[in-house]
């Protein structure tokens, strides 16, 4: 070991409350591999419900063991106001663009640049992967997720936990649309609605079956009873005779 290592190595001091934190996500990715093992190909959304579940508590684990994200990709405003307006080259935080755009105004023209590129990055910070979302896909995910966890360590970078943290909000992105229920009905209105075993090919959603039903019943007018004038007593028919006292 060189000088420079030995004396890096006698500067470093392990992040309080990362040793039991690591444990932690060591033992909930761990977990994950056994419970993805029941599910198969059409399997109900119910049974993702725990995955998700589990992925999204593992995902908070290890970005907590990561550093802060940077919505902005501002050093200076890591969590300030994103622009939605933000030109070509420049940076996606608000307060500096404002300054920059302000600058501007004052020379007459466009001077300097961007303090730094712009982050690709979503609004929460954290990669979305795009669909279709299999559970190919997920068992992809939580391999590579398996083989990053068996490799860190108390010393890892932070590199390796930015990582790890990246890749669990993209599973659990995917467990979570999953979990979502299936359009079985084939209605855009009621995506989750109960099959209509009675309507026609085409008609199975229960809710605009019983709303077509009501709207071809004729309409009945409903039997008004002859209004009375003040004074006088309405005559009830009788339905069954007094009985004789």
């Amino acid at each position: 070991m060189s000088p420079q290592e030995q004396q890096r190595s006698r500067g470093y001091s392990v992040p309080t409350g990362r040793p039991y934190a690591l444990k932690e996500l060591q033992a909930n990715v761990g977990a994950l591999g056994d419970r993805i093992t029941d599910l198969y190909d059409g399997a109900h959304p119910a049974e993702y419900d725990p995955i998700a579940d589990a992925l999204y508590v593992a995902f908070q684990t290890a970005a907590a063991l990561a550093p802060a994200k940077s919505y902005t990709g501002c050093s200076e405003h890591p969590n300030g106001a994103l622009d939605p307006e933000a030109p070509d080259g420049w940076g996606r935080c608000l307060i500096c663009n404002d300054r920059r755009r302000l600058g501007q105004r004052a020379q007459g023209g466009r001077t300097g640049g961007p303090a730094g590129p712009a982050a690709e990055q979503r609004r929460l910070g954290y990669p979305v992967p795009e669909g279709p979302f299999t559970l190919d896909v997920l068992r992809r995910f939580l391999r590579t997720i398996d083989e990053q966890r068996f490799h860190l360590t108390l010393g890892s970078p932070d590199q390796d936990f930015v990582r790890i943290a990246d890749d669990l909000h993209r599973a659990f992105i995917v467990a979570r649309e999953l979990s979502r229920p299936r359009n079985a009905s084939g209605c855009a209105e009621h995506p989750g609605a109960p099959i209509d075993p009675d309507a026609p090919p085409g008609e199975a959603c229960i809710f605009c079956a019983g709303r077509k039903r009501r709207a071809q019943r004729s309409p009945q007018t409903p039997e008004m009873l002859p209004r009375i004038r003040r004074g006088e007593r309405r005559q009830l028919q009788r339905r069954f005779e007094r009985p004789p006292g």
